[in-house]
């Protein structure tokens, strides 16, 4: 499925497609971009089955130092609900990041990071929050599961992935592209 254009507007029928292929694949675990749960409370009103549920936020101090972008009520609120929930490192951000912000030029990562956002930013995502939820002991290692990003806020890519653990990142496979915007930026 190809949306015509990037964008929050997806995230209901991204979130449909996800998991009509989780049905049809057999796969139980869902890997989903939610910084606020708004993403993830959409997975958990149109979920029809037991589903592994892992929840993926910027890390503290993402937009603000010191401050998480999910409310504490909405993160006990979705953890009540059976979602794992991640806040961490970005894995092509980190200290690479740091290095560019401080010094200036480009790292290998974010050369990485790039080079998927060729796919859209919302399939760049999916990528790299499959990697971080696997690093996390949050989801089975060596089984495909699904992964769902966003482009600026709510979701327009879906995917199928085997991740690898971030040392071996280049052991991971995109079986499957389930959607994603035709036109990369947003409206």
């Amino acid at each position: 499925m190809f949306f015509t254009k990037a964008g929050e507007h997806n995230t209901e029928e991204t979130v449909k497609l996800a998991l009509k292929k989780a049905k049809e694949l057999g796969i139980k675990d869902i890997v989903a971009a939610s910084c606020e749960g708004e993403t993830i409370k959409k997975i958990l009103a149109f979920k029809d089955s037991d589903l592994n549920l892992v929840c993926v936020t910027h890390h503290t101090g993402f937009k603000e130092p010191g401050i998480n972008e999910m409310k504490s009520e909405v993160r006990k609120e979705l953890t009540e609900k059976g979602v794992k929930i991640l806040t961490t490192t970005h894995l092509f951000a980190g200290v690479d990041r740091a290095i560019r912000n401080h010094f200036g030029g480009v790292y290998p990562a974010e050369i990485m990071a790039q080079t998927l956002r060729i796919f859209g930013q919302g399939v760049k995502v999916a990528v790299e929050i499959a990697v971080m939820a696997l690093d996390a002991g949050l989801i089975p290692y060596g089984k495909e599961i699904i992964s769902i990003g966003g482009t600026a806020s709510g979701a327009d890519a879906a995917i199928v992935i085997k991740p690898a653990h971030s040392n071996y990142f280049f052991n991971t496979e995109v079986k499957e592209i389930i959607c994603m915007p035709r036109d990369k930026k947003p409206e």
